[in-house]
């Protein structure tokens, strides 16, 4: 006996029919005295549908009625597949996010789960009942309902699976499994066995869309392996958990990432003085917007001004700004620039600390390929180079090349 989560991406609940293929694939795989919880997205384009509605009524929706709007599209699933289930002759029950006992913290449009209750879930199952969970979507403790941002359903999967003490989550998607980079531009990338937390954390972080970083930090959390296959393959995908067992690892590098999704901002003329970039960092930070690859340059030595460089996602764009701006009119700082047309390419993988020359391989495949470099960061386990947009492919499988000759 087994307690089971298993996701379904929006792409795999598209179509009534491919709802009762869920339905048929989960039904199969279960063993007659597992309990199975399905945590399902909103159907295909049924987000992007609900974006559109609401911006057909104001250019600015407030992030709380946009919460209230978006949430509906899950319950439109999984409602219809319990129906599926029932039908074939299983009988289930459909959970909101808040009825599955998920709480979160108030930001709306990308909320964190603060904890999981999910004593209805388990009294369903001890019913013998399929529980099906809706996805993206939890509840504040004021009562209001808020989202969980792009991939929040993966988030929630892994979240129940951990609170549930669960055997392991299945995340089903439309390819099968994590490979060294997106298949879609890579055309030899290498589907991996397994990749531990850290790794696969980093990759999400960086890019590889595959998996939402929230749910990969949540199974690091609560020691769940996360199983990421293939909805329309019954091969096995790719294992996430905390050490390798089974697949020696083959290259230092494990992934090679790139993020079109960022924007480049730079704010020119700063003081240079304590207490500057904490007024600047703070600020966005209240504002609940994410800031990655931050670089600091001398910009006159004799005027002690600096400029100060980072990067955010695009979709804050105008906020950021709106808000960047009205820090540097108090500090009087030069100008504040925007850039679109630009790209992350990351490489991944443990086992760089301790192997010198990674740096160097990743900046020569870059400078062979003719490509100039803007801004880099570096951790423990990655480094990033910041790019022309236009480049992005290119770069990756350049890089690509270098660090998987032999795959």
């Amino acid at each position: 006996m087994a307690l089971v989560v298993k996701k379904f991406g929006g792409s795999s609940v598209a179509t009534p029919e491919k709802i009762i293929a869920v339905a048929q694939r989960v039904i199969r795989d279960k063993q007659p005295d597992d309990k199975v919880v399905v945590v399902v997205s909103a159907m295909g384009d049924t987000t992007d549908h609900l974006v559109e509605l609401a911006n057909s009524m104001t250019d600015v929706p407030t992030g709380r009625e946009m919460d209230m709007l978006l949430s509906t599209g899950e319950q439109i699933s999984i409602a219809l597949l319990a129906m599926a289930f029932n039908k074939l002759g299983y009988p289930a029950v459909s959970l909101t996010g808040f009825q599955a006992g998920v709480s979160t913290n108030n930001a709306f449009n990308k909320a964190k789960i603060t904890k999981i209750k999910p004593q209805r879930v388990l009294e369903a199952l001890e019913t013998g009942k399929i529980v099906v969970v809706a996805g993206f979507q939890g509840m504040t403790p004021g009562g209001d309902i808020t989202t969980l941002g792009r991939g929040g359903s993966d988030t929630t999967a892994v979240a129940l699976a951990g609170a549930m003490r669960a055997d392991v989550c299945e995340i089903f998607t439309d390819v099968d499994g994590v490979y060294s980079s997106d298949p879609r531009v890579v055309k030899d990338a290498k589907r991996m066995k397994e990749i531990t937390y850290n790794e696969m954390l980093e990759m999400a972080r960086l890019g590889a869309v595959v998996m939402q970083p929230r749910s990969v930090e949540m199974g690091k959390h609560f020691g769940v392996p996360i199983h990421v296959r293939s909805t329309f393959s019954r091969e096995l995908g790719t294992i996430i958990r905390e050490e390798y067992t089974v697949e020696e690892k083959e290259f230092v590098i494990r992934g090679v990432t790139h993020d079109t999704n960022v924007a480049k901002v730079a704010v020119l003329g700063v003081p240079d003085s304590p207490g500057i970039a904490y007024k600047i960092f703070s600020a966005l930070a209240k504002a609940n917007i994410d800031v990655d690859m931050i670089v600091q340059s001398i910009r006159n030595v004799d005027k002690n001004i600096i400029d100060m460089v980072f990067t955010i996602a695009k979709p804050e764009i105008v906020e950021a700004r709106a808000i960047v701006e009205e820090v540097g009119k108090e500090l009087n700082v030069l100008g504040v620039m925007i850039e679109e047309d630009v790209a992350k390419v990351s490489v991944v993988g443990a086992g760089m600390f301790g192997s010198p020359g990674i740096a160097a391989t990743m900046f020569g495949a870059l400078s062979d390929a003719g490509i100039n470099i803007e801004v880099i960061s570096t951790s423990e386990i990655s480094i990033s180079c910041l790019i022309r947009a236009g480049q992005v492919d290119k770069a990756v499988n350049a890089i690509h090349a270098c660090f998987f000759k032999e795959a």
